[in-house]
């Protein structure tokens, strides 16, 4: 795997995060602009978020290793192969917390 395309990755996950952080804090000026407190965005269960992230960056580390066995074993390209695991992987983690979250919300 070439260093560049991780750089580029990282790049991404930079832009994507500052983005992020700061949308969400426009929305929470305007909700106190308004006179609304923030609860709307503490909807989810009462689960770690911490559990999200870990579930989360285990489904990429999966994705890495599985990227690079496409890699090795198959025609396909380095970045197709590593990019493909990765957000697959990823999305099975995110779809697991929400599995996980949904079940401990009807619990209470």
């Amino acid at each position: 795997m070439d260093f560049e395309f991780l750089i580029g990755i990282a790049f991404f996950a930079a832009v994507y995060g500052i983005f992020h952080l700061y949308v969400r804090r426009k929305e929470r000026l305007a909700l106190i602009e308004k006179g609304q407190t923030a609860a709307i965005f503490n909807s989810e269960s009462n689960v770690s978020p911490s559990l999200k992230y870990g579930i989360f960056f285990i489904g990429i580390a999966i994705g890495f290793l599985m990227g690079e066995i496409l890699s090795e074993y198959t025609h396909l390209n380095d970045e197709i192969a590593y990019l493909s695991m990765i957000f697959l992987f990823g999305g099975i983690g995110l779809v697991t917390y929400y599995f996980i979250a949904k079940k401990h919300k009807r619990k209470e």
